[in-house]
């Protein structure tokens, strides 16, 4: 789901700000009346994701700018397709260009990327799933950004899940307790998830009621045995070393759900330029 209104503008708003500043004096090298007429084009294939945040780049910057887009939010796209035409002051149009641009080939570089893993597994019934390894202050548009290519969230943040690892299973005392303390804990709405790294960790996670776990760095005959040993008692997520050379033979295991860090730590913008006419 996309962000708030008011969280997108909040997040433009950082962004002109540490970009402009008091000003922009190379856009006022011309002449406040001059109008501009400018495209978008992308110089790859990409799945396109961010225009909330781009038209509000132009929207904060001077509201009589008009985007026209011209194709759809998450659409696929080909290398040299035009994606929008913007139409205004053209200081305006400069000014706010490098922001408009970063937010949308970023957030379309998350949603490209995703994209790529989701097809690789389309055979499985295994779901690809982000991770807490996002870009700071960027957390739910990248978040928004892998459901834009196809993908799920895992959680957002600390607020909405809990994830039970080794080192909180070490200070609780045991699996069995770390868990009986999390239920207690955990108001409706918060998932419980618990980590295991072994088989024998798992046993002990299922008996102990467990119904969310995470596999961690287990490796494919492991993983085959983990779901053989679920069963349907838990959904199992595998995690770690999970790349575009590895996860398909990970979704083959029979895990449910697959978490991917690279999807939003690991990307490289697309290629997006925008040029007046």
């Amino acid at each position: 789901m996309i962000p708030a209104s008011h969280l997108i503008a909040a997040q433009v708003s950082a962004a002109l700000q540490e970009d402009l500043g008091i000003c922009d004096w190379t856009a006022m090298l011309i002449a406040d009346d001059v109008q501009g007429t400018a495209t978008v084009i992308a110089r790859q294939s990409a799945v396109i994701c961010g225009q909330a945040w781009f038209d509000e780049v132009f929207r904060q910057v001077d509201a009589g700018v008009k985007v026209e887009w011209l194709i759809k939010e998450a659409e696929q796209i080909a290398a040299d397709q035009p994606l929008c035409r913007i139409e205004g002051a053209a200081r305006s149009l400069l000014t706010a260009e490098r922001s408009a641009l970063n937010f949308l080939q970023t957030l379309s570089a998350v949603a490209t990327e995703t994209r790529r893993y989701v097809d690789l597994i389309a055979h499985t019934k295994a779901k690809i799933h982000d991770t807490r390894k996002t870009l700071p202050g960027l957390r739910l548009a990248q978040k928004y950004a892998v459901t834009a290519g196809g993908g799920e969230n895992q959680r957002i943040g600390l607020y909405d899940g809990i994830l039970i690892k080794e080192n909180h299973i070490m200070a609780a005392g045991s699996i069995a307790a770390a868990l009986h303390a999390a239920e207690k804990l955990a108001p409706v709405g918060v998932s419980i998830q618990i980590e295991v790294e072994t088989l024998h960790e798992l046993e002990q996670a299922l008996h102990a009621g467990a119904k969310l776990v995470l596999l961690d760095n287990m490796n494919l005959t492991d993983l085959r045995a983990a779901v053989a040993l679920a069963g349907d008692r838990a959904v199992l997520e595998a995690s770690g070393g999970v790349d575009e050379t590895t996860v398909r033979e990970i979704a083959e295991t029979g895990v449910q759900r697959i978490s991917v860090g690279k999807l939003t730590k690991d990307i490289q913008a697309v290629d997006l330029s925008m040029r007046f006419v």
